[in-house]
């Protein structure tokens, strides 16, 4: 059987897939149809139900539960890996108190980060969406004010001069207590459950053996990593590839029904009727 499988081509996910995509372990008879795509990319295509298996942000999930459900397997959730707000100013205090008039540039507006944002800073309305490479770019150049910037931004904003406002993610701890859950594989609720079970066994045992092996993968991770140093992409791993992303656990799967109730009591997304999770 052959399956339709997107994910990002950042190092976190390329690490996880690497094993299961080139049958280092047991795939249990399953092949898989790869496609590499940008968050919001991802996120775009699982609202018309494209895939049979994706990773996609949580805030975008709330909108699909009705056509997928969540592995337990492969997620992206952890402390101090969340989103950050970031200037090109040196003393930024000034301008969250005038955030309204300002304009952001973020990832996609069903990226977990701009929920986060929302969250944060209600009156933030004046979003501007673009790729998420693209964003430090536009604020050097000035075409944005300030920038909401994930994934591997995180490692290279102050070598460009730029300068961090918030950490959103440790917003969220300090209001939670909780990991904050980025992103999460979904599957297709139309396959046969037996065989949603097989693809939550087979990207478990492919984490594992990412762990087990972790440079196993390195010229895969390496050809999809936009150029990132060896050194960097492993730090990018390291933050967003964890004990979730080998299970949710109790913990992890708390984190993510209070994202969505705090999202359903902002009306930042609608109130879920299906159960999220598969197991």
């Amino acid at each position: 059987m052959k399956l339709s499988l997107g994910f990002s081509p950042c190092p976190n996910d390329t690490f996880i897939f690497d094993a299961l995509i080139h049958h280092k372990i047991d795939t249990e008879g399953l092949e898989f149809e790869v496609l590499f795509d940008d968050v919001e990319t991802l996120n775009q295509k699982a609202f018309k139900g494209t895939l049979d298996i994706t990773k996609l942000s949580y805030h975008a999930f709330a909108y699909v539960t009705n056509k997928y459900v969540l592995l337990d397997a492969g997620s992206a959730l952890g402390f101090g890996v969340g989103p950050l707000l970031i200037t090109k100013q040196v003393d930024s205090s000034n301008q969250l108190l005038n955030i309204s008039n300002l304009k952001i540039g973020m990832p996609g507006k069903y990226t977990t980060a701009n929920f986060l944002l929302g969250l944060a800073y209600p009156e933030a309305n004046n979003k501007v969406e673009m790729l998420f490479s693209e964003i430090e770019g536009a604020l050097l150049n000035d075409k944005i004010d300030l920038g909401l910037i994930i994934h591997e931004n995180r490692f290279t904003y102050q070598d460009k001069g730029l300068y961090k406002i918030i950490d959103l993610g440790e917003y969220w701890e300090q209001l939670t207590g909780c990991a904050i859950p980025l992103g999460g594989i979904v599957v297709k609720r139309s396959l046969p459950l037996d065989i949603q079970l097989k693809i939550n066994r087979i990207l478990k045992r492919s984490v594992q053996y990412a762990f087990a092996n972790p440079k196993s993968g390195l010229d895969f991770i390496r050809e999809h990593s936009q150029e990132m140093s060896e050194d960097v992409m492993y730090k990018h791993i390291e933050l967003y590839v964890n004990k979730y992303s080998v299970e949710l656990g109790a913990g992890g799967r708390n984190a993510i029904q209070l994202l969505f109730d705090k999202a359903i009591e902002k009306n930042i997304i609608p109130a879920i009727k299906n159960s999220i999770f598969l197991t």
